[in-house]
């Protein structure tokens, strides 16, 4: 049975300032004593990083798209055991998914988790309408649960009393915040979007100061009541125990380059049996004794001199590959794994176990969810499996020399991919894709991810 008290924070579209309100709400309920669970719905890592920072708890992802509700409701469950309070970050508009259904949408995943909705309403350059928008999304879909409207960017006492007013008549909802237009609260942005905590320098004032306006211009204690509210949610799940002798050891590395992992991710391997060794490429060597590699999503554009000068574990890496060592690499990893990476005008030289240059874009090359079909043989997956995921990159292979020994693995039925329609690259034991999987809903990639590990480590790895 899941009690907890929880809120799902959503939007009318992006850019409203949800990421900044569900921040904020994490830290202030924290400095209040709080356990805050967040959750993000949507792939995105970048959002999972500033609600972790902000909440002091791992940030876990809520997607229809990359899991089932079974396995949503199950992580649900497992992970508010001890939370006070769960914020659920929604993405893009309320309604907004990928179908005439909005299948994957925010408002699928509040009715799923039964959580009371906070709709935050950009009010730039607009009055009464706020009240006919509001009204719409609460008659769009009546089993949705919208419990409050938190007014942002608001210009004048003046505007938002009439909004305030108009809302409350109207929609009969309360107004549970009005946020004045602010200056001083910023969430610097870049190519991906948001700069990931790791990388601000002031991170913890933006988180600080986002937690101060919410504590001024929202009503803490009726969201709280309204987080109440919540019914109890019954479902029965199954839980595997963890193994706690760990034999295989993965390494991981994660540093401010390399930060796009899902926790989830990570507790699945250790429940398997692995143990996790993380260090950074930016500054340490590899680790020994390692029977696997696994290298994330980050930014190593920006970071490229440094891994570039790091020329020792460059080195290592590539003579782990050759010697057999399996290392699973997603999209910044398979950048840093190319021959060469392009940024800024410049070439950087980086680990070199595939024949590719990689460079960077002004513009997407790739964005959105992603499906799979694995059409050749390779260390991680079995032939004709599908995998769903999701790829969010603006570099590209530029240039490829074609060698026998080195393939794709994958053929895409949608998204983008490397190249043609491709992705997975491989190179013996190595696979690089510009994929992400959630190992929640692709556990194939826990099994395979282990099923190599222990090969190697018996020295057996092989493949059909």
């Amino acid at each position: 049975m899941i009690r907890c008290p929880r809120l799902t924070i959503a939007g009318l579209g992006g850019d409203t300032g949800k990421t900044a309100i569900s921040v904020g709400l994490c830290r202030a309920w924290q400095k209040q004593g709080h356990n805050v669970v967040p959750f993000k719905k949507g792939p995105d890592y970048i959002d999972m990083g500033w609600l972790s920072r902000g909440a002091g708890h791992p940030c876990y992802n809520v997607d229809l798209f990359l899991m089932n509700e079974e396995q949503i409701l199950s992580s649900f469950s497992i992970n508010t055991k001890e939370a006070d309070m769960v914020v659920i970050e929604g993405n893009r508009g309320i309604y907004d998914g990928m179908d005439l259904e909005g299948s994957v949408s925010t408002a699928e995943i509040a009715k799923l988790l039964q959580s009371p909705v906070i709709l935050v309403v950009d009010c730039t350059k607009v009055t009464r309408t706020v009240a006919a928008l509001v009204l719409g999304c609460q008659m769009f879909d009546k089993k949705v649960p919208i419990k409050g409207v938190v007014l942002n960017k608001l210009a004048t006492a003046r505007h938002e009393s009439v909004i305030r007013q108009s809302v409350e008549r109207h929609c009969h909802l309360p107004v549970v915040g009005a946020i004045p237009r602010l200056r001083d609260v910023t969430f610097p942005g870049r190519h991906l979007g948001l700069v990931p905590p790791e990388e601000h320098p002031a991170a913890a004032g933006a988180i600080a100061a986002a937690a101060e306006v919410v504590a001024k211009y929202l009503d803490l204690e009726l969201m709280w009541q309204i987080a109440r509210t919540a019914p109890p949610l019954d479902f029965d799940y199954e839980t595997y125990p963890e193994i706690t002798e760990k034999k295989i050891n993965i390494g991981v590395i994660r540093d401010s380059a390399f930060q796009f992992y899902y926790p989830e991710n990570a507790d699945a391997l250790k429940k398997a049996g692995a143990r996790l060794i993380e260090f950074s490429a930016l500054t340490d060597d590899l680790p020994p004794s390692l029977d696997a590699l696994y290298i994330g999503g980050g930014f190593p554009e920006t970071h490229a001199s440094v891994l570039s000068a790091n020329a020792a574990l460059r080195k290592a890496i590539g003579k782990a590959a050759e010697e057999g060592l399996p290392i699973y690499a997603e999209c910044g990893g398979l950048m840093y794994l190319s021959e060469e990476l392009i940024w800024e005008g410049k070439k950087y030289p980086m680990v070199g176990i595939f024949p590719v240059v990689v460079a960077v874009s002004k513009k997407p090359q790739g964005h959105g969810y992603t499906v799979l079909e694995v059409e050749k043989a390779n260390p991680f997956f079995a032939t004709g499996q599908v995998l769903r995921g999701h790829e969010f990159h603006y570099s590209y292979v530029s240039n490829m020399t074609e060698r026998d020994d080195v393939f794709c693995a994958f053929k895409m039925t949608r998204g983008e991919g490397i190249v043609h329609g491709k992705d997975g690259l491989c190179y013996k034991n190595v696979l690089a894709t510009y994929t992400h999987l959630h190992a929640l809903g692709t556990k194939e990639w826990v099994n395979g991810l282990m099923k190599a590990a222990k090969a190697h480590k018996e020295n057996s790895l092989s493949f059909d």
